[in-house]
């Protein structure tokens, strides 16, 4: 059977082969050397212009990357990793595009001398096979009740970060979230849903110091009618996913009108079907409703005249968060309600004028049933604000982390320097030509602790070489101080990052850059004109 014969017209561009791969490596290496200033305690912010004319001011790798426009495929592709890293665990969106852009640089030179990338991909995957097991063998557990360890631990985390400053405050503020909305199953498995149960809630103005945990639901919410009730102790909560209005009849609906009481007849109907919802709710005693939907101002009156205070449009995270403070299941119709529907748990419900805007506090009576939780962050400009979240989320993320698997790996390049010095030991079990790929990722590792010595303003060399011949001794928790570019222990230093966080690292660091050695042939079908 005859081969089907592919034809290219004019317009399309097209790269093979060598050059393919040049071009992918290249635009990779220009990825990880934009943000490659930003690693470490003494890391570099980058300014970022974004469409809207807004400005961002971060040193967040993934921050950068995800507001950067590039048009290159294999530029686009190591953005999509600090994407996948950061959904992943957090933490560590910087080191993987460092890697990832260095093992590319390293591996480079062996296509150039025409070794075949199915060969320089085998060695790859040894190196990580082996990486992993390594990485696993240099870590130790944590134990999760000893509080100054956990500490210590996010303190690390964020010690690189805008708000290293007021760390103490913000590894606290972590620590209570990640630990409010940890859920221990029977079966011995864990869930904490840290994206939806943890709310941050910005308000611009005040302290950075006046950032605090809430036990419970902030709603940027005033009610609906200004003689209800603004202060409720021990309040009875229904939630409720329906309007508290006439349910008013479909498109094709049709009235005629042909006397005038008939028209008041309408208007009665109207007025006994919000009584009756009204009626039904108020059986169940309730102090307080919040419903996703509108609420009608009869209905306002109505559960007025009952003492009850009604908030409307909530959002449908919001009403879920409330859910679980209150103890109360969200009813999609009054006729459903039960007594057992009613939230009975919640401690406190205010409303309070913070600046110039009224904001509805739901606070839980126990942290243990809460399980969902809101940080109420301060500070003097919204830049400010957003970079503290940014920051706070990855701190949120690696507590999340040490509580699902409770094992650390020592941080400031140690973990990289260790494995780097172990592929070099196992070089000489590797088949003849795979030693040369295999040996890159033996040297590309050693650009975390290079990059730290090199932000720090020191000479990488002499202090490598030092570093090298301690890992040789078997001293695997020496790393880089990144404050002053100096060797030091990291048991006696104190940082250490989780170990899921390293292995994902390598892990998608290494498994890109297979995927980009992959490709041979990119082939564009737009037009010149077309890319302008």
């Amino acid at each position: 059977m005859q081969a089907p014969v592919v034809f290219l017209n004019s317009s399309i561009t097209r790269q093979t082969g060598r050059e393919a791969q040049t071009a992918n490596i290249t635009a990779a290496k220009a990825v990880a050397d934009i943000i490659r200033t930003c690693l470490g305690p003494k890391a570099m912010l980058k300014m970022i212009l974004d469409p809207m004319g807004g400005i961002v001011l971060t040193n967040d790798g993934h921050a950068i990357l995800r507001e950067i426009d590039v048009s290159h495929p294999a530029a686009k592709s190591m953005i999509e990793l600090s994407r996948t890293q950061d959904e992943e665990v957090g933490d560590g969106t910087t080191s993987v595009i460092i890697l990832a852009g260095e093992i590319l640089a390293q591996t480079f030179p062996y296509i150039e001398k025409n070794i075949h990338p199915i060969i320089i991909i085998r060695a790859l995957k040894l190196a990580l096979n082996d990486s992993l097991d390594f990485i696993h063998q240099i870590s130790v557990p944590i134990d999760l009740s000893n509080e100054s360890e956990l500490l210590n631990l996010i303190k690390s985390t964020i010690g690189t970060k805008y708000i290293s400053k007021w760390s103490d405050q913000m590894c606290k503020l972590a620590l209570q979230a990640v630990r409010a909305v940890s859920i221990n199953y029977n079966d011995g498995h864990k869930e904490i849903d840290i994206k939806r149960y943890v709310r941050v809630e910005k308000i611009p103005g005040g302290e950075i110091e006046d950032c605090q945990f809430i036990n419970g639901c902030i709603l940027n919410k005033d009610i609906t009618h200004p003689k209800m009730k603004r202060y409720i102790e021990n309040p009875r909560v229904i939630l409720l996913d329906c309007p508290l209005e006439y349910k008013k009849g479909e498109s094709q609906t049709n009235i005629e009108i042909t006397e005038e009481d008939h028209w008041n007849r309408i208007l009665q109907i109207e007025e006994e079907q919000i009584k009756n919802l009204c009626d039904e709710l108020l059986k169940f005693k309730p102090d307080l409703i919040l419903t996703e939907k509108g609420v009608s101002d009869l209905a306002q009156h109505y559960l007025l005249k009952g003492g009850v205070t009604v908030l409307r449009r909530v959002k449908k995270s919001d009403n879920n968060r409330i859910a679980r403070v209150t103890g109360a299941t969200i009813v999609n119709q009054v006729d459903d309600l039960k007594d057992s529907d009613v939230g009975i748990n919640c401690k406190l419900f205010k409303i309070e004028l913070i600046g110039d805007e009224y904001f509805t506090y739901i606070l839980s009576k126990d942290s243990e049933i809460s399980k969902a939780c809101t940080i109420l962050l301060r500070g003097p400009s919204k830049d400010i604000i957003n970079e503290i979240d940014r920051n706070l989320q990855d701190a949120m993320a690696v507590t999340r982390n040490v509580f699902l698997e409770p094992s650390l790996s020592p941080g400031g390049g140690a973990t990289e320097m260790a494995i780097s010095i172990k592929l070099l030991e196992n070089l000489s079990k590797i088949e003849n030509i795979q030693q040369l790929p295999y040996k890159a990722v033996s040297d590309a590792l050693e650009i975390i602790p290079r990059t730290l010595i090199q932000n720090c303003g020191k000479n990488p060399i002499r202090i490598l070489s030092k570093l090298r011949s301690e890992h040789s001794k078997g001293n695997y928790t020496m790393g880089i101080d990144g404050d002053t570019g100096d060797i030091v222990d990291m048991k006696d230093y104190g940082i250490w990052e989780p170990e899921v966080v390293k292995q994902q690292s390598i892990k998608t660091a290494i498994e890109s850059s297979c995927l980009l050695l992959r490709i041979d042939d990119i082939v564009s079908g737009i037009r010149k004109d077309e890319r302008k």
